[in-house]
């Protein structure tokens, strides 16, 4: 198994469209704004393109790591790596692992299995990160709510486009 560049860098771009969405006018710009403490007048003057290329190689390295955690068969290749010859690709392991990917490669990659799993990420990980954050910053539950909302339609999207196209 090997990464896929070019649908990491797509998956990439997820949460900089649904951020437009979420974050713009659309949905929750008003309530976000006031939970952050943010005006019109306050955010202008900032560099949007330096924003918007750090966020972008950010959400690269989320897709990056996303491959191992939405696709299992990188768990059955991760086991194996350490074996005599595995890298090599010679030895009993790695005719062990060709021998699996042709009898289950194609197991729980689609698009719905790679949702559910960015989902679970979205709970099991944005949430008590972000969560705890909020507590120490004195954040409110809409806060929380309106940014955890975010990851896990993101991560769910991302895990998605990965598991089905990488």
């Amino acid at each position: 198994m090997k990464f896929n560049i070019l649908i990491t860098a797509l998956a990439a771009l997820v949460p900089m469209i649904v951020g437009f969405i979420w974050y713009g006018p659309m949905l929750f710009k008003n309530a976000w704004m006031k939970e952050v403490g943010f005006t019109d007048e306050s955010t202008k003057g900032s560099n949007m393109g330096l924003i918007l290329g750090l966020a972008y190689v950010l959400s690269f390295l989320l897709a990056f790591i996303l491959q191992t955690l939405v696709i299992h068969q990188w768990g059955a290749q991760s086991t194996l790596m350490g074996e005599p010859g595995f890298v090599e690709q010679t030895g009993g392991a790695y005719a062990y692992f060709q021998e699996f990917m042709a009898n289950f490669g194609d197991r729980f990659r689609t698009f719905k299995h790679g949702a559910l799993h960015g989902t679970m990420i979205g709970l099991f990980v944005s949430l008590p990160i972000l969560g705890t954050q909020a507590l120490f910053e004195r954040k409110s539950v809409k806060y929380v709510f309106i940014n955890v909302g975010y990851w896990i339609i993101s991560l769910a999207l991302m895990g998605g486009v990965i598991c089905q196209w990488a």
